[in-house]
C-alpha cells in the first residue's frame, strides 16, 4: 500500500515507518469491524436494531469527543457540511439501521455477500468522481475478492436466505456505505480524521433518535453483559476503528482501501469460531483464501510501458 507524501519523510526509514503505521491501522480497522459482526450477532436476539444503533453511536460520540477536545480543534467550513451530512446520515445512521434490521431477516452469509457490493461501488465511483486510477490488477483483484465473498456466503447459506425486505435493506446498507466513504475522502484532505469521525457519529446518532425510547427500555431491562457489549461496539468497532480507517483513507486511494474489507467476513468467521464456538463450513476457508488473494492482487502495479525510442 502506498502512502501519501505528507506522511512519509524524505528518508527511506521514514517512508518504511509511515507504511508500517498505515498497515497497522488497516489491520486494526479490519479486526475491529469483523468483531462487530460477532457482537451484533450476539446482541441481535435481545436488542432491537434501532436501539442498538443509537446506543452504539452515543457511546462512540462520547469516546471520540474526549479525543477531539483534548487538543486544539479544526472545525469544518460551511462548504464541508453537505459532505459531513452525507457521511453521517448515510454511513453512520442509515447503514447501521439497515444492516441491523437486514440481519434479522436474512442469513449472515447472504448479508455479507450483499454488503460487500459496497467496496466495488466505491472503487468504481472513486475512479469517476475522485480521479483514482483503475488498472488491470485492481479489476482482477476486485473480481477474485468478491468471488471469495460469494464462496463464504454460499458456505453459510441455508438455502432459505430470508425475505426480500432483508435483501433490499442489505443493498441499502451497501449503497450508504459506499456513499459515506466517497463523502469522507475529500473531507479528510481538509480536516483532521477525529473531527470528521466525531461529527459524522453525532449526525448518525441524531438520525437514530426516534428509537431513543427503545434504548431506554434496553438500558433499564438488560443485564450488565448486554450493556457491556453495546459499549464495546461504541468504543472499539466505532470510535477506534473508524478513526484508524480515517487515518488510512487520508493517505491512500479510497478504491483500493475499501477492497481490503473483503477480508472482514472471513475474519469475522474466525472470531466467531474462537469466541462463540460457531464452527465455520469448509467453504469458508476456500473463500477466505480467495479474499486474501484478491486483496493482494489489488496491490500489484501494472508494468509501465517502455518509453518510445527517438
Amino acid at each position: 500500500m502506498t502512502v501519501d507524501s505528507r506522511t512519509a519523510s524524505e528518508t527511506p526509514s521514514g517512508a518504511r515507518r509511515a507504511n508500517l503505521l498505515v498497515l497497522a491501522a488497516v489491520a486494526v480497522t479490519l479486526l475491529l469491524w469483523a468483531s462487530a459482526f460477532v457482537a451484533i450477532r450476539h446482541l441481535g436476539r435481545d436488542v432491537p436494531p434501532g436501539a442498538l444503533s443509537l446506543g452504539r453511536l452515543l457511546v462512540a460520540s462520547v469516546a471520540l469527543g474526549v479525543l477531539v477536545f483534548r487538543r486544539p480543534r479544526t472545525w469544518p467550513a460551511r462548504r464541508d457540511w453537505p459532505l459531513l451530512l452525507l457521511c453521517g446520515v448515510g454511513w453512520f445512521g442509515v447503514y447501521n439501521l439497515a444492516l441491523n434490521e437486514a440481519e434479522r431477516r436474512i442469513d449472515a452469509g447472504t448479508s455479507a455477500l450483499i454488503v460487500q457490493i459496497g467496496p466495488i461501488i466505491v472503487a468504481l465511483l472513486a475512479a469517476v468522481f475522485l480521479g483514482e486510477r483503475m488498472n488491470r490488477w485492481l479489476l482482477i483483484g476486485m473480481a477474485v475478492g468478491f468471488a471469495g465473498v460469494v464462496v463464504i456466503a454460499r458456505g453459510f447459506s441455508s438455502g432459505d436466505s430470508g425475505d426480500m425486505v432483508g435483501v433490499w435493506l442489505a443493498v441499502l446498507a451497501a449503497i450508504t456505505y459506499a456513499v459515506g466513504v466517497l463523502a469522507q475522502k475529500p473531507l479528510l484532505g481538509r480536516l483532521p480524521g477525529p473531527e470528521v469521525t466525531w461529527l459524522a457519529c453525532i449526525i448518525g446518532a441524531v438520525v437514530c433518535l426516534p428509537w431513543s425510547g427503545e434504548l431506554v427500555t434496553v438500558v433499564r431491562d438488560s443485564d450488565a453483559s448486554t450493556l457491556w457489549w453495546i459499549a464495546y461496539l461504541g468504543v472499539f468497532p466505532t470510535a477506534i476503528a473508524f478513526s484508524t480507517w480515517a487515518y488510512v483513507l487520508a493517505r491512500t486511494d479510497a478504491g483500493k482501501l475499501t477492497l481490503t474489507t473483503f477480508l472482514v467476513p472471513f475474519i469475522a468467521t474466525l472470531i466467531a469460531w474462537a469466541l462463540l464456538s460457531e464452527v465455520p463450513p469448509p467453504l469458508t476457508f476456500a473463500g477466505g483464501a480467495l479474499c486474501i488473494a484478491g486483496v493482494l492482487l489489488t496491490r500489484r502495479r501494472s508494468r509501465l510501458s517502455p518509453a518510445p525510442e527517438d
